[in-house]
């Protein structure tokens, strides 16, 4: 597997200096030539299938083979390629050890087991109001209790962008101290109540004058929607990042998507003078979050945190107040329905996302710790069945899926469940797009473009989720035995409020396998790739206090490419951090042809007192060097 083939491969890896870093922080590449020259790409075109087997009573029926299944493509027989059996008792096994480390060297390798599922608890605060993140909170804190002690989880929070609040662990008391002292409740900036999340009190019906009230009316919806379309974007966004991060785990994950608005589709208003401007459509965009799971293998259970709901129309605190006056009747008649609708559409989003990934919606239950319960156990034991489509024509169409029982397990009297992704959209994962003109850009290429900026965004963005499609190591040591009064050269603070010294200087090693980064050939016979380092420093709030990095381009000829294939790729960065305080290093590895990241965060505070270590020399002919 290449994950393991890394983590063997890098503890040999020593830090060698590819060139030493001497310009400016690093540019990125423009939104246009990262959407259509610098794509993610992937050779391998088979469709994996997990498919949950419960009885009448939501037991999981075990014992099945390859031949009690029976999958179809769009109607048409699918051969079963290969088919493994998953049970919870399986994630007891422990993964791989991660190798001891000389101090001041970090690698972002994670250890977990090859078997059983993996499981992230996310809590939306984007879209939840504070009393049921408090709830949420509450009904965790019961579960995390009686979790059992060899389920792996990890918990994520959800505001403006995606956190790691912690990382894979089946420690219940690592877990019970995440969920008491990290499940913090963050008011959402995009609520119109972002404490108690009830309605709020519209302007426009205190306005007597009928074109002004209209007026006032349009322009209430178009905020609401834009602050809709937002969180849209932020949900869908992050889901995707899970996507990438998740990718480089083996099995299944089950993701239990706390939050209390699932704002996936927008629909028109019709009392609107202009219904249709408050319209959003995201089906693209859903589209390419939906394959990204499916390909990851990550099942989405969404649980409503808001419990079961009454419609807040019939509320006392709202009855005397908002529906009273010669309006009254028609406000109350409105808000019934507009509560419908949104309670529609919202369930519906939860049942539309469970059903493309796998996964199971709750909705209108109190119990968040037995949905939590019953969604991982359900998620520990699965099949996994995979084929190779009879339909190698990749038209971007959506294709379903149907698995069925064979034999005597086919019998409906026996009253069993299926639960499975119920299909995909078929885009050929091999393809290379054309880099678009700007005048003609498609929707399809700016879905590309904000994705891949979007996940660049999070990948350095602090206390995020450790990206791992490049594994790599560095060495992170103080650079001089003493303070400094000035910042290391090519480094980039913040403009408006500069860090003060004294500082203190770290040197920055970058150890990582050649075999990770894409060099395409050219007509002449070189190789082209371009890789970006950078190390950024933040505040423990997650401001951005100083950065530095190079993008280093690669032309080599064909002598100079057999060396690169064959040397560790190394690299060397210097970086200030104030003295006083604390403050934290995002180390980002970025593979600009494949869009692919490695980072790892490391405490200033975990470094600082150790003994400082020379710089490397700048070789005088860099391994990689391109010939003129």
């Amino acid at each position: 597997m290449p994950r393991l083939h890394g983590l063997r491969a890098l503890p040999a890896i020593a830090f060698i200096t590819l060139a030493h870093a001497q310009t400016p922080a690093p540019q990125q590449p423009a939104l246009a030539q990262q959407a259509g020259t610098y794509t993610l790409t992937t050779g391998t075109q088979l469709v994996v299938v997990d498919v949950i087997v419960e009885d009448a009573y939501g037991k999981p029926v075990r014992g099945l083979t390859r031949n009690d299944f029976v999958v179809t493509e769009e109607k048409k027989p699918q051969t079963i390629s290969n088919f493994e059996v998953h049970t919870a008792d399986q994630s007891s096994k422990p993964g791989p050890a991660l190798p001891k480390m000389p101090p001041g060297v970090f690698t972002n390798y994670t250890p977990v087991s090859p078997d059983g599922a993996l499981n992230i608890l996310l809590l939306d605060t984007l879209n939840t109001p504070m009393t049921d993140q408090s709830y949420v909170r509450n009904q965790l804190q019961q579960y995390v209790k009686k979790a059992d002690p060899h389920t792996r989880i990890a918990i994520f929070g959800l505001s403006t962008r995606l956190y790691l609040l912690q990382g894979f662990t089946s420690d219940p008391e690592v877990l019970k101290d995440a969920v008491e002292h990290k499940l913090i409740p963050r008011a959402s900036s995009l609520l119109d109540d972002p404490v108690s999340g009830g309605p709020t009190e519209s302007l426009a019906d205190s306005i007597s004058n009928a074109t002004v009230a209209s007026n006032v009316s349009q322009f209430e919806a178009q905020t609401a929607a834009f602050q809709s379309q937002l969180r849209t974007q932020y949900t869908l966004d992050a889901f995707n990042d899970i996507a990438h991060y998740l990718s480089n785990f083996p099995g299944r994950k089950n993701l239990i998507w706390f939050s209390g608005s699932f704002p996936i589709d927008l629909l028109p208003d019709a009392d609107l003078a202009d219904p249709f401007s408050v319209m959003y459509s995201n089906d693209e965009e859903f589209q390419e979050t939906t394959n990204l799971l499916g390909r990851a293998q990550v099942a989405v259970y969404p649980i409503d945190a808001r419990g079961l709901m009454t419609n807040p129309a019939f509320s006392a605190s709202n009855a005397g107040h908002n529906f009273a006056g010669p309006k009254g009747n028609a406000a109350m008649t409105k808000a019934i329905s507009n509560f419908s609708t949104s309670q529609f559409n919202e369930h519906s989003t939860m049942d539309r996302m469970a059903e493309a990934t796998g996964g199971h919606a709750f909705y209108n239950t109190n119990g968040l710790a037995e949905a939590v319960a019953l969604a991982l156990n359900s998620g520990a034991n699965y099949y996994t069945l995979t084929y190779n489509p009879t339909d190698q024509h990749w038209d971007g169409n959506y294709r379903s899926i149907k698995v069925a029982l064979a034999g005597q397990f086919a019998n409906p009297n026996l009253k069993l469940k299926l639960t499975y992704r119920r299909g995909y959209y078929a885009n050929d994962p091999s393809a290379k797009k054309k880099e678009p003109a700007a005048a003609t850009v498609s929707a399809t290429d700016n879905t590309a473009a904000r994705a891949a900026e979007a996940y660049r965004r999070n990948a350095i963005s602090y206390g995020a989720p450790l990206p791992e499609d490049i594994l790599f190591k560095v060495r992170a040591i103080p650079a001089s035995a003493t303070p400094e009064n000035t910042l290391a050269p090519n480094n980039s603070p913040d403009a408006i409020k500069p860090i003060k010294g004294p500082f203190r200087r770290f040197a920055i090693d970058y150890a990582a396998l050649p075999s990770d980064f894409k060099l395409s050939p050219l007509p002449n016979g070189n190789h082209f790739g371009a890789i970006d380092f950078s190390v950024y420093l933040y505040s423990p709030d997650g401001n951005l206090l100083n950065a530095v990095g190079n993008t280093v381009e690669l032309n080599l000829p064909p002598k100079s490419y057999e060396s690169f294939v064959k040397t560790p790729v190394g690299y060397h960065l210097e970086i200030s951090a104030p003295v006083k305080g604390e403050s934290y290093l995002r180390i980002i590895l970025h593979d600009i042809p494949s869009n692919r990241f490695g980072a790892i965060e490391v405490p200033v505070s975990a470094i600082a007192n150790l003994p400082p270590v020379p710089a490397p020399t700048q070789p005088a002919t860099p391994p990689t060097a391109p010939e003129h």
